[in-house]
């Protein structure tokens, strides 16, 4: 009986610690991974990179979670580069809407007579991020439409809807050609870009070279060589020098590049409009006689037509898609509560805005909104609450199907095409000399979406891409 008794008592205590352990196990599994760390592809890649693990900002957390299953360094302030469009993007669905639209106007004082405009013609901009070759050119065909053909006065342009500090284009990184480092504008016509289309011809051993922007008086002296290198970084090996109404190319093309658009902003944005502007206008059949200048529209001019933008829903796809800075700053300043916008509106607005979410950032330090910046900061931790508050709005259909998807389009189309992710992945890219970042969505195997953020300041960051794309994979191969 004793012996009988014995055992019953240790089969009991036997069966307690088996429960015991087995409510321990379960509770492992239900408790955040983050306690192991990062995963060990992306460890092992840091270290192949030189990089430490201080200079990476990590958060992955499901969107219906309310705990991380990975929390890497999460609070520091980084620079996010691009990713930052991300706040500018999303505070502009929720404030703005999808719908939202810049509305760009040709007024006069004076009314047509028999065809002839006796009076100048104002061009007055609200902002329009993207008021693009084909949408100028639709603006000066209604004012052709309206049988205007002759403008006797000046063309002014009423930039007044902005009120804006000096912009050198050099400012950021020496580079005042390159458009992405063209100043925003409230009539930002075209990007303020000019389009060249080089073409390899291995017949004559030349490039050819095509205006594709039509612009008054411009020169190309064309003496770029044509080489059997492979491609590689070919828009470092073209120099351009702007010298009046000459563009000179000069250095080589890779006949393995194929045809390829060298995109330029060359001129001042008054000067871009005027060459714009008078080729355009000659084309329909009209002429300007007088100057083009900047100028405020007179409160007693009537509108002879008007041009709207897109919907803002189909910008946001345009900017975060293909990381458009210089549209990513106008819809930065669009978002100032007053008029004239300025950059310190737009970041009281939006700083509101967050504070009205109860999404705490206190790090986070706005610049222009783009991320073309060297001292706009914001967490990992931020970011992914950003994403996550998104994600149960109204609006999280357009701002996730405006970042790149991996493997397929954007800034990520050539990224992650042959992993688990391709297809999976919504995710903003951001790239700045010692600075990669991506912050998005993944969908994994078993059908959980993920917010992903990945922030990485380092002087090595340009080999920090393995690192992140074993993250992206990790995430999507769950």
């Amino acid at each position: 009986m004793i012996q009988t008794m014995t055992r019953l008592r240790c089969n009991a205590i036997l069966n307690g610690t088996v429960s015991t352990l087995l409510s321990a196990l379960l509770l492992a599994i239900q408790l955040p991974a983050h306690a192991a760390g990062l995963p060990p592809d992306v460890n092992q890649a840091l270290k192949e990179a030189g990089i430490p693990a201080r200079s990476f900002s990590v958060v992955v957390q499901g969107v219906e979670n309310e705990q991380a299953l990975i929390s890497h360094n999460t609070r520091q302030a980084m620079n996010p580069a691009s990713a930052m469009k991300l706040v500018t993007t999303y505070a502009a669905l929720e404030l703005l809407g999808p719908a939202y639209t810049w509305r760009t106007e040709a007024l006069s004082e004076a009314a047509p007579t028999a065809g002839r405009l006796d009076g100048n013609l104002y061009l007055r901009g609200s902002g329009d991020p993207r008021l693009a070759l084909e949408q100028f050119w639709l603006l000066l065909r209604q004012l052709r439409a309206r049988g205007i053909n002759d403008i006797g006065g000046d063309l002014l342009l009423d930039r007044s809807a902005f009120a804006l500090p000096p912009h050198d284009a050099a400012d950021f990184d020496n580079e005042p050609l390159r458009p992405y480092n063209a100043g925003p504008d409230a009539l930002l016509v075209n990007l303020k870009s000019l389009r060249l289309t080089l073409q390899p011809d291995a017949g004559k051993k030349a490039v050819t070279v095509i205006t594709e922007t039509p612009s008054e008086g411009l020169r190309i002296v064309n003496r770029l060589m044509l080489t059997t290198d492979a491609c590689g970084d070919w828009r470092e090996k073209i120099k351009p020098v702007v010298n009046g109404d000459t563009i000179e190319l000069t250095g080589s093309l890779a006949n393995a590049c194929g045809e390829k658009a060298l995109h330029l902003s060359p001129w001042p944005a008054d000067m871009q409009i005027d060459r714009l502007f008078r080729a355009l206008w000659r084309e329909l059949g009209g002429t300007l006689r007088g100057q083009v200048r900047e100028g405020k529209t007179p409160a007693t001019a009537q509108t002879l037509a008007a041009q709207d933008s897109p919907a803002l829903g189909e910008i946001v796809r345009e900017i975060n898609k293909y990381s458009n800075n210089v549209m990513a700053r106008q819809l930065f300043l669009s978002l100032a509560a007053e008029r004239p916008a300025t950059p310190e509106g737009a970041r009281r607005r939006i700083k509101s805005w967050l504070d009205e979410k109860s999404l705490k950032m206190p790090e986070l330090v706005l610049d222009n909104g783009s991320g073309l910046s060297r001292t706009e900061r914001i967490s990992a931790e931020g970011l992914s609450q950003l994403l996550l508050a998104a994600w149960q709005r109204p609006v999280m259909p357009e701002l996730m199907s405006s970042l790149p998807l991996a493997g397929v389009d954007g800034t990520l189309k050539k990224r992650l095409g042959n992993s688990a992710a391709s297809g999976r992945a919504h995710l903003k890219t951001g790239y700045l000399q010692g600075v990669r970042a991506i912050a998005g969505y993944v969908l994994d195997a078993s059908g959980k979406r993920w917010v992903v953020v990945a922030l990485l300041n380092d002087p090595k960051a340009r080999d920090g891409k393995p690192a992140m794309d074993a993250l992206l994979r990790w995430v999507a191969e769950r």
